[in-house]
This record gives structure tokens, C-alpha cells and sequence, in this order.
């Protein structure tokens, strides 16, 4: 593994300001009638999330839904929770969505009263990283009764264990209100993904923090998938979407 080169893309940059620039309309934030829901426009890269929620997921299926100019390129593929809990569809959903043709990510759904160190073993145990997989994730979506610095501090011993482990650091993925009110402040330069959902555009995060995907709803259907599953875009264009993915 090398090291993520997380820099700011001045091309990326360029066309964020665009985007946030021109006018609201359906034009840009268009119903796709295959999806059953709006999808913000301007983006290129679209992908889902799961976890074993959605069921047994046919990804063939997945692989071969287009609507216009929308298609799934990637999934982020629940792996583990806390420091016990995996996902029991985890490993086919691995397997299955790389046979198919798509860009997999695993995320790690971190417990604030659990030991950093130990979720990010348990996590790295889990998952068989390889060369072209999404950087590793982990979702961050509560702070339970901890202190601010006890949660700060074991997050941080959960995301510097998988930079030593593999030499990138990880996306973190939070919903817009706590990442601004628990995150910011202390996590600021690691690759984002944040949850906010039904608008047709990502409102400016604080000190214009720059984000990688964004997802946008929480009600798409996709083919092979029988439950509503969550959709996503990515910030930019497949030769950025290279920069996250692992060497």
C-alpha cells in the first residue's frame, strides 16, 4: 500500500463552484423514474451503500441498470460494528460486487464506548483488503455518553491503527449535522462522506471543507436489491475516484 494523496484538486474545486453557482431547477436536480427518486446533477460517478439489510443482492443485476446517463460504478459494503458484530452478508457482498464489475468499499460502523484500537482490528480482520478497493471507512454517527475528548481521542486511536495498518488514512462518513458539531474541529483532512438528504445540492460544510460522496437519499430502488437502499455521487472525475481507491 502507498500513502492516499489527499490534496486539493484545483479542477475539482472549479467545478464545485460552478455547480453551487447555477440556478435551482429540475435541470439539476432531476426524477430518474428506474431509481424512483431525484438525483442531484453534475456528477458523473454514482454508487450504493448495504449492509445485510438489503437482503440477498443479486449484483449482476446491479451491475446492468442504467437510467440515461446513471448507472452504479461503486458500493460501500457494511463489514463490521463495534468490536463483535459482523456482518453476516458481508463476505458475499465482497465477493459478489467485485465479480461483477464494481468498485467495492468496506466501512466499519464505530461504537463510541468500544475500545478504537480493538474495532479497527476487528475491522482489518474482517476485511481482505486488495489493490483497487475504496480506502477503508468508518461511520460515524454517535457519541453516545463519552466526553468530548474520550471520543476524539478513541477515535483517533481507530483511524491512526488502519493508517498504520495500511498506509492510507480512512474516509470518514458522517450525516451533515454531526460531522459540523463532533468532527470538524478535530478531523479535518481526512477523506469525507457525508450523509444529507433530498436536495439537490451538498450545502458548504464549515471553513468550505471539501467532500468526496455525498449521499444524497436513503429511498432508491436498484435492480437485484428487494429493499430501498441508499444512494450516492462522488466529487469528482474517475481519475480522482483512483486517488481513493488502494495501490
Amino acid at each position: 500500500m502507498i500513502p492516499f494523496y489527499y490534496g486539493k484538486i484545483y479542477s475539482r474545486a472549479v467545478a464545485t463552484l460552478q455547480w453551487l453557482a447555477s440556478p435551482l431547477s429540475d435541470e439539476n436536480y432531476p426524477h430518474y423514474s428506474s431509481y424512483k427518486i431525484r438525483i442531484p446533477s453534475g456528477f458523473i460517478i454514482h454508487g450504493i451503500d448495504v449492509s445485510w439489510y438489503q437482503g440477498l443482492i443479486n449484483w449482476d443485476k446491479i451491475a446492468s441498470m442504467e437510467d440515461d446517463d446513471v448507472k452504479i460504478h461503486f458500493s460501500f459494503i457494511k463489514a463490521t460494528e463495534g468490536v463483535l458484530l459482523a456482518d453476516p452478508r458481508f463476505q458475499r457482498n465482497w465477493r459478489e460486487s467485485a465479480r461483477a464489475g464494481i468498485i467495492r468499499g468496506a466501512y466499519h460502523y464505530f461504537k463510541p464506548g468500544k475500545s478504537g484500537y480493538w474495532q479497527a482490528r476487528f475491522f482489518l480482520q474482517t476485511v481482505n483488503f486488495e489493490k483497487g478497493d475504496l480506502l477503508p471507512v468508518v461511520d460515524v454517527e454517535e457519541r453516545g455518553k463519552e466526553s468530548e475528548a474520550k471520543f476524539n481521542a478513541n477515535l483517533k486511536s481507530f483511524v491512526d491503527e488502519v493508517e498504520k495498518s495500511l498506509g492510507v488514512k480512512p474516509i470518514i462518513y458522517s450525516g451533515y449535522k454531526f460531522y459540523e458539531d463532533n468532527l470538524a474541529a478535530n478531523f479535518h483532512g481526512y477523506p469525507l462522506w457525508i450523509a444529507h438528504y433530498y436536495r439537490p445540492r451538498l450545502k458548504p460544510l464549515s471553513g468550505n471543507t471539501m467532500w468526496e460522496f455525498w449521499q444524497h437519499s436513503d429511498k432508491a430502488r436498484v435492480n437485484g436489491i428487494r429493499h430501498l437502499v441508499d444512494m450516492n455521487v462522488f466529487n469528482g472525475q474517475p481519475e480522482d475516484l483512483d486517488q481513493l481507491r488502494l495501490r
